[in-house]
């Protein structure tokens, strides 16, 4: 029987071209299941952040963005001939905010107008959720469904495996986020006001602000001198404290502790390696940096002891990803810049507002490791074996990273005469997204600072899904060459 596609009935007629051979589909499923033909999902993320990137700087340039008069500070206050910020400060600002960063080459607080500091608060918020998983929200809040490419791309991005509770998983992200951020803007609005006597309009917009940029991990402030001032007040470093910690987590490890916080023995690999990588690095991170900066003037050593804790605490807690600071971190001591570019490197929790190489990835490189000292063959942690791909998938992400604050250090190097250690943090900062400097951000060339902003891009979008979106290769090779061994070692 003649079993070529003109010979074939039409109810049974077989899609070829389409990646899943099937009898009689409709136009739409023809559509939707012609998989050779979808973007891939890393370069959809890659895209629609920089998207937003272009959207942000455009709405920063514009003159209502700008303060009538900024006034002078300690940063710079370059104004276009048309009345806005000059392309550099308003692309770099905009980075900063949608890779959810904090790196400021002008003053937040001075330099830019009301309008201009909501677009900033919107890219944050949009950048700390990931474009697409805001752009799923809305489709899903509007025309409640999601198509199939949207589901893959929003999955990837969220870091989940599972498509089909993706709805439930959407959902779950926007409640978290507007829970813990109401929460954390009542607790501070109501301390300005009453501790402070800020007005209620100035009281709430402080507190959202500052609650929004603490949950997306972000850093902006709406202070010259960021968190300073409040650097011995528990009732607002506190609260934004945990607002970092929560978003830091990352929304799988939120929504599974929602879930299930009673039954730990259910918690998934990445839920249990989130939680106690993230209980280590705080305790390890607070005693290292309380320690260190305990009896310097320029930081710690004016406080009385409460206070030294809190501030230690705080510095701690942010020093991993956030990007605020209670503290001068221009006149701590070189040994603490060195202890925050390990902890800022190692970064927060995956599939979050955070940044780094992620505690999941940190851990899993420690096993490694720890498995070839004791002569394993296996890798297991907290009663798990992890699949080889993983160790692959791992091992590529730390040395990327490696290469990209190695590059980046040794630019700035050569362009700038700032000093090793200096920009060594920088470059660590903008790769983790993490938003801290030794005040040498803006007094960097506009080509220094552009590159931070693509560091920065990579950090929050992760270098190898931009290694991924810039891939030719997008098949897998039918082959294998034989094996041999190289010594290593």
């Amino acid at each position: 029987m003649d079993e070529t596609p003109q010979a074939l009935s039409r109810p049974r007629r077989r899609v070829y071209r389409s990646a899943v051979l099937t009898y009689g589909p409709s136009a739409r499923d023809r559509r939707l299941f012609r998989l050779p033909h979808l973007r891939h999902p890393a370069q959809a993320v890659v895209l629609s952040f920089l998207v937003a990137l272009a959207a942000g700087t455009v709405l920063l340039m514009l003159p209502v963005s700008v303060a009538d008069a900024p006034p002078p500070g300690p940063l710079p206050a370059p104004v276009s001939a048309a009345g806005g910020a000059p392309v550099v400060e308003a692309l770099f600002t905009a980075a900063s905010a949608v890779f959810v960063t904090g790196l400021v080459v002008v003053d937040t607080a001075t330099y830019w107008s009301g309008f201009g500091q909501v677009v900033i608060l919107g890219l944050i918020q949009v950048g700390g959720l990931g474009i697409m998983t805001f752009a799923s929200l809305l489709g899903l809040l509007t025309a409640r469904r999601l198509g199939f490419r949207t589901r893959m791309v929003t999955g990837a991005s969220l870091g989940t495996l599972s498509l089909g509770d993706l709805r439930a998983v959407l959902l779950g992200v926007a409640r978290t986020a507007l829970a813990v951020e109401t929460a954390v803007a009542a607790v501070v609005a109501g301390r300005l006001m009453i501790t402070y006597d800020y007005a209620p309009g100035r009281a709430l917009w402080h507190g959202a602000f500052h609650a929004i940029s603490g949950f997306n991990n972000a850093g902006f402030a709406l202070y010259t001198d960021n968190l300073m001032g409040f650097a011995t007040d528990p009732w607002i470093c506190l609260p934004v404290a945990t607002a970092v910690i929560l978003g830091g987590l990352g929304f799988p490890v939120v929504l599974e502790l929602v879930r299930s916080y009673r039954l730990p023995a259910r918690w998934s690999l990445t839920t249990k390696v989130v939680l106690a990588g993230t209980a280590v690095l705080l305790v390890v991170s607070t005693t290292t940096i309380t320690a260190l900066e305990w009896t310097n003037p320029g930081t710690l050593g004016p406080l009385d002891t409460p206070g030294k804790l809190l501030a230690g605490f705080f510095t701690a807690v942010v020093a991993r990803t956030a990007g605020f600071n209670s503290l001068d971190v221009a006149a701590m001591h070189t040994q603490t810049w060195f202890a925050h570019d390990v902890f800022m490197f190692i970064g927060a929790g995956p599939a979050g507002t955070a940044g780094g190489l992620k505690i999941t990835t940190f851990s899993v490189l420690l096993f490694i490791i720890v498995t070839e000292i004791r002569g394993g063959t296996a890798v297991n942690m907290f009663g798990r074996r992890l699949p080889r791909s993983l160790h692959r998938e791992a091992t590529t992400i730390a040395l990327l990273a490696v290469a990209v604050v190695m590059t980046g250090t040794w630019i700035l190097l050569i362009t700038t005469p700032f000093s090793l250690d200096q920009a060594l943090f920088e470059v660590i900062s903008a790769f983790a997204t993490v938003g801290l400097s030794t005040g040498i951000t803006h007094l960097l060339p506009d080509g220094g600072q552009l590159m931070l902003a693509a560091i920065m891009f990579a950090g929050r979008v992760g270098p190898i899904t931009v290694a991924s979106a810039l891939a030719l290769r997008t098949r897998a090779l039918l082959y294998e060459l034989p094996k041999e061994r190289p010594l290593i070692g």
